[in-house]
């Protein structure tokens, strides 16, 4: 357990809270070491709504992934959904700092800097500054500018935002779990650095992470996340269709929707008597071996799947599609669709999609991963394996009293003597 840097995830949806304990190699690789999921009790629309309710579901999904990978969390990195997401797209200018005109470390934290100067209500706290691309003295599509000479630096950010007492609500609810969050990412971004190849990335691709109370939408761009938006829909309306529709329990629809998407369900229909004595497949599907308290026993697949779940679905990606078009990049992804999350696997999903939407499509299952694999190469496990993903990219010292953090981003490396000057502050300190 000592090779490799810990990394704990963890995803707070609507029906169920995943934990994932990863350890990161030297290169870079994502070695699952347990895994763990609860029934979410507390949480609506991905916002938590009963602290105390919340803490117990966290608990007893962290716990069962501790057990699993014999490993005691202290510090965790989570995911943040719901409707309270919002995006925007912002650029910064600064002029470079050094007499010779060379692009430092510092310049790039000071034009991210300049980028987050929006102004957003005193409600609301950012989340995500994304780089998308740089311009040194009017030359676009830079990626890295260090070392590279120039006078005046810009850069194009995605700013990724959330209501503030829906942060504070998270952090008070791990507190009381006991662990520390190094980080809060947008359920959306960390879904896209699981399953998205960086060739679908540069080409352009939308991703659609169906969760059960929320839809989370990301479109990239160039090789970043140009545009982000949630939707207050989900897989769990589709559960409340189908109770509505057949007069029985959400328990029980959920069953049925899960049988429906089952590729087995195709060996259990009830065969009828022709006319001609010959036995004929019917499209009715026996749902006896499912137990239900309802005694349903029989159901018309073309009645479950065209009447209820088909129009639910159309729903859906059409409010993706009006999303797409309201973002302005709607010409600009070649790649298509990508769907995931739990929504993902039901039935008819990508017909749907490529219908509604024009666009090719294809499912998401995380990629890029080892150890214990089996039970997260799932749509629905996207999230959690995407923040272990993240976890990569960010490394924080736990050493500081306080609470301190100096978090080390990708791509921007800090210097001897700023380290040197952390460890003089440190020596100090009790």
């Amino acid at each position: 357990m000592t090779e490799g840097k810990i990394v704990v995830g963890i995803d707070i949806g609507t029906s169920k809270i995943v934990t994932l304990i990863s350890r990161i190699d030297e290169a870079q690789n994502i070695n699952i070491l347990g895994v763990s999921e609860a029934p979410s009790v507390g949480i609506k629309k991905g916002q938590i709504v009963d602290i105390e309710e919340a803490v117990v579901s966290i608990n007893s999904s962290l716990e069962a992934a501790e057990r699993m990978a014999g490993y005691s969390a202290s510090r965790i990195i989570a995911s943040v959904g719901g409707a309270h997401i919002e995006s925007q797209n912002s650029r910064g200018v600064v002029a470079v700092s050094a007499p010779h005109g060379e692009i430092m470390e510092n310049d790039l934290l000071r034009v991210i800097d300049a980028a987050k100067a929006v102004s957003l209500p005193s409600s609301r706290e950012i989340i995500h500054v994304l780089p998308r691309n740089y311009i040194v003295d009017g030359h676009e599509g830079i990626k890295d500018p260090i070392g590279m000479t120039g006078v005046r630096l810009e850069v194009d950010t995605h700013i990724i935002s959330a209501a503030s007492t829906t942060l504070r609500n998270m952090e008070k609810a791990f507190s009381e779990v006991g662990v520390d969050v190094d980080a809060l990412v947008a359920s959306s971004y960390a879904s896209s650095l699981a399953i998205l190849s960086d060739t679908e990335k540069e080409l352009g691709v939308v991703l659609v992470d169906i969760g059960a109370g929320t839809t989370d939408i990301s479109i990239f761009i160039d090789g970043s996340v140009a545009f982000s938006s949630v939707l207050p829909i989900g897989a769990k309306h589709i559960t409340n269709d189908l109770a509505i529709g057949l007069r029985i329990s959400l328990e029980s629809a959920e069953k049925i929707k899960l049988f429906l998407s089952s590729p087995a369900k195709k060996q259990v229909r009830v065969d009828v008597e022709g006319e001609d004595g010959e036995k004929k497949s019917s499209d009715e599907l026996n749902l006896s071996s499912l137990n239900l308290p309802e005694d349903i026993s029989k159901a018309s697949q073309k009645t479950l799947v065209d009447g209820i779940i088909r129009p639910r679905l159309n729903e859906i990606f059409a409010m993706v599609g009006m999303e797409i078009k309201r973002s302005g990049f709607g010409g600009q992804t070649p790649s298509g669709l990508v769907v995931t999350g739990g929504g993902a696997k039901t039935v008819g999903v990508t017909d749907v999609a490529k219908r509604v939407l024009a666009m090719p499509v294809r499912i998401g299952i995380p990629q890029n991963i080892k150890g214990i694999i089996d039970e997260v190469q799932d749509p629905a496990f996207s999230t959690v394996v995407g923040l272990a993903a993240y976890g990569v990219n960010i490394e924080v010292s736990s050493s500081l009293p306080f609470g301190l953090l100096f978090p080390v981003i990708k791509n921007i490396k800090i210097g001897k003597h700023f380290s040197k000057a952390i460890e003089l502050v440190k020596s100090f300190l009790p």
